[in-house]
């Protein structure tokens, strides 16, 4: 399976924030949007990654203050990024790899979406039940042996 069938499944839809936003706009849209990451554009680019685990640890080191941060002082810069037409197992081996549970999907300089460890467990579930059904099928319609008389 490719990432861009990971993406179809999923759907389209993207959130992102600008790094000058604040934490506490960034942590509101993504509690909204019921969403684990934002992607960080400015000027029309990729230029970071912010998910929950960049918001706990910017939390931890800021203290009560942690609202006022901008994105920019937490999101995760430079993210690795998977391409459209990688093979599934080579995406969880880059996710494993760099620590990284959401992985921008870029198609040259266009991001074209985020895959998170979550879709990907979906998209291995209904792989493996579409190949179940179809090996259910195929031994309920075996073929009968002749006699070999």
């Amino acid at each position: 399976m490719l990432v861009s069938e990971i993406l179809a499944i999923k759907g389209k839809v993207l959130f992102t924030v600008s790094s000058n936003r604040t934490l506490s706009e960034a942590v509101a849209v993504m509690t909204e949007q019921d969403v684990g990451s934002l992607v960080v554009f400015d000027k029309g680019r990729m230029t970071g990654l912010l998910t929950f685990r960049e918001v706990l640890v910017a939390t931890q080191k800021a203290g009560a203050d942690w609202q006022s941060l901008p994105v920019e002082e937490a999101m995760l810069k430079n993210p690795v990024a998977a391409g459209v037409n990688m093979q599934m197992d080579e995406l969880r081996r880059l996710m494993v790899e760099n620590h990284q549970r959401y992985l921008p999907v870029m198609d040259d300089t266009t991001l074209m979406g985020v895959v998170s460890f979550h879709d990907v467990a979906r998209a291995v579930l209904e792989e493996q039940s579409f190949e179940n059904r179809m090996l259910k099928n195929y031994i309920r319609n075996w073929p009968a042996e002749e006699d070999a008389g």
